[in-house]
């Protein structure tokens, strides 16, 4: 795997503020309104964040590909903060895989690309070859960046080929994300961590980390002590400690800050994150 050049001595913190798994009833902290969406976004960058991973939700709170509100929501972002915008194509489970591929139409500076099919507790998160292949031809012609997310090792191999057959992203980085315990994926362990690790291909310029749930402070330390990336949110975990839920995003963005700087690899800054990634630079400099 090669070294990147920016980011050794920083961290990538990556937050994952909604997600498509839980329910605005159950938890009402849960950013789903765009200026929920909005005021998370402004208060992560504050504590740290550089990149923000977008699932968007409707009128009623339910998870959605709306074409409309995923322009308007990367745009609002945009204008409100530096941050790497980043939208989810995998949106919920039950989306159509047509419809996962209008998501660039957004023109959002990243996405993320899951490298396979993996059962997601009950349910199953389809990602057949051609849908990969498909969306990341179109992610290197509108010149977004991808995010490769592994959910299992098997995924690390499907990064491989997708490589060989179509080549480098556009910018030439590869960023990777492993997304540990979900319930039919790889267990939020630090050795499944470092097995998949091991096997990145060598074009993998750098990589980051989500334990689900429980598996959320080890993975962080595990990713940290590596050399990787961080990614949190309530989309992966609500729980801030035992007895007390997250109140807001900002808060899990603040405790991958303070233990990064306490191993001395601080929050990278938006514009040294964009160098990381490669993307391109979309906001107005009117």
């Amino acid at each position: 795997m090669t070294t990147p050049s920016a980011g050794a001595t920083g961290t990538l913190i990556t937050v994952a503020p909604t997600g498509a798994e839980h329910a605005k009833a159950d938890l009402p902290q849960l950013p789903t309104t765009l200026e929920e969406v909005i005021d998370t976004a402004r208060r992560c960058e504050a504590a740290g964040a550089s990149l923000i991973h977008l699932h968007l939700r409707d009128a009623e709170h339910r998870p959605t590909l709306d074409a409309g509100l995923l322009r308007e929501a990367v745009r609002a972002v945009r204008e409100a903060t530096d941050l790497v915008v980043q939208l989810s194509t995998g949106g919920s489970v039950h989306d159509p895989l047509e419809q996962r591929l209008t998501v660039l139409d957004a023109e959002p500076d990243s996405c993320s690309l899951t490298c396979g099919t993996t059962n997601f507790g009950d349910d199953v998160f389809l990602n057949p070859w051609p849908f990969m292949s498909a969306l990341y031809v179109q992610a290197q012609e509108r010149e977004v960046v991808p995010e490769f997310e592994l959910f299992d090792l098997g995924h690390v191999h499907a990064l491989r080929r997708l490589l060989d057959t179509h080549g480098l992203p556009f910018g030439g980085a590869v960023h990777v994300d492993f997304v540990t315990g979900v319930p039919g994926g790889m267990p939020a362990t630090t050795a499944a961590l470092m097995a998949g690790v091991a096997m990145l291909p060598a074009e993998v310029t750098s990589w980051s980390a989500t334990g689900i749930g429980r598996g959320h402070l080890p993975v962080m330390a595990a990713a940290l002590s590596a050399g990787g990336h961080l990614r949190v949110g309530m989309e992966d975990n609500v729980v801030l400690r035992r007895g007390r839920l997250v109140e807001h995003n900002d808060e899990l963005v603040a405790r991958a800050a303070e233990l990064a700087t306490l191993l001395q690899r601080p929050p990278l800054s938006c514009e040294d994150a964009r160098g990381l990634l490669g993307v391109k630079d979309r906001r107005s400099r009117g």
